[in-house]
């Protein structure tokens, strides 16, 4: 793309968005425009229509709120998720709400304009340890279990936590569950937690209803 890209930086911390508009100013890049909050990044996006949109994950009002509302009404802006946040949940909503790139507020500061400009591109900017995460998430989805009353309650679970639900349904205890799967006992309960809040049932007891319903 000739000249200078526009870019939007929206991150409720004022010293990252420094930090942003020095890392690309000198780089081919003019930052158009700077939102601390959700909605306002929405507004000046479809105001100033920049070539990227580069968003925090959790500033407020939902960095991936914004991220859906922008590539919805402007798809011709390249979304970019920039965010501290290594979280699976994190990293695939960003993703389904249509953003491009999903990078971390770590990354090497003169490698944000040569990612950008990639995205700008066509080319998806996701960091190397993160690109596994992407590639296990699809091919267990070839995997998982039907279970339709459970994907009826439109929870959005992790490739692990599918994982973990299946090894429920077998009826395994947490010990067992954090053998085969190589975890600490603690995870697991952990993933049990974010499992049991995401179909909204209130105990392990209620989802071993559920998991036996769906079988029949």
């Amino acid at each position: 793309m000739p000249g200078r890209l526009t870019v939007l930086v929206a991150d409720d911390h004022a010293p990252t968005r420094a930090g942003v508009r020095d890392a690309l100013g000198d780089d081919g890049f003019t930052v158009v425009a700077e939102a601390a909050g959700a909605d306002a990044a929405v507004e000046l996006a479809l105001r100033e229509r920049p070539d990227v949109c580069l968003l925090d994950v959790h500033m407020p009002g939902g960095g991936i709120a914004a991220a859906a509302r922008i590539t919805e009404n402007l798809p011709e802006s390249a979304v970019v998720m920039l965010t501290v946040s290594r979280d699976d949940e994190d990293l695939f909503a960003a993703l389904r709400a249509g953003a491009a790139g999903y990078l971390l507020k770590d990354m090497d500061p003169a490698r944000l304009a040569p990612a950008l400009r990639g995205v700008v591109a066509g080319e998806a900017a996701v960091p190397r340890t993160l690109v596994a995460r992407v590639v296990e998430e699809f091919r267990s989805s070839e995997r998982r279990p039907s279970l339709p009353l459970v994907r009826s309650r439109g929870a959005r679970l992790t490739a692990r936590e599918w994982e973990v639900l299946e090894l429920l349904r077998e009826r395994l205890t947490t010990g067992e569950i954090a053998h085969r799967l190589g975890l600490s006992a603690v995870t697991v309960r952990r993933h049990v937690s974010s499992i049991l809040a995401k179909l909204r049932v209130p105990d392990r007891r209620a989802m071993a209803r559920l998991l036996e319903a769906d079988s029949v």
